[in-house]
């Protein structure tokens, strides 16, 4: 059972827990709601893909050095996923945004003007999601929780 001692493989999974958990307090201090659905949800404050991959490289290099291939692989990984979240995954939920949009224009302009009588199916039909991507600020916490719960655990656990 060598995965049990993973280091990397274990402070990267808690890092995307702790950020998903934490999603949820962040979220109820302006609205004063507790929104469960949050845990499973992609997108919000902190990045939990951003918190992930610098937990990784920040055990890897725990583990291995600064100067291991392995940190450079975890490390260049690290970046694109994060350049990724903030730009493609960003973008696509300011194109489903628009397209939501659209979506419920036509709905309401069939709905007036054949008095479409079935208007609870349409009501019924999931909307694209919106929240997919991160904004800057959201990388940079989700990456710096990371690193800093990384470094914890293994004051914790290693050291």
């Amino acid at each position: 059972m060598e995965i049990l001692h993973n280091f990397p493989l274990w402070a990267a999974l808690f890092a995307i827990f702790f950020a998903q958990f934490i999603k949820i307090p962040l979220a109820y201090i302006p609205t004063r709601k507790f929104d469960w659905t949050l845990f499973t949800s992609t997108g919000g404050m902190p990045s939990s893909h951003s918190a992930a991959v610098s937990a990784l490289a920040t055990a890897v290099a725990l583990e291995h050095g600064l100067d291991s291939t392995i940190f450079a692989v975890a490390t260049i990984l690290g970046i694109i996923v994060m350049f990724d979240a903030t730009g493609v995954r960003r973008h696509a939920g300011y194109h489903a945004t628009v397209l939501n949009q659209l979506v419920s224009d036509f709905n309401k302009l069939v709905g007036e003007v054949r008095k479409w009588p079935k208007k609870e199916e349409i009501e019924k039909r999931q909307e694209l999601k919106e929240l997919l991507g991160h904004q800057p600020i959201e990388v940079f916490f989700g990456g710096l929780l990371g690193i800093l719960l990384t470094l914890l655990l293994d004051f914790i656990f290693i050291g």
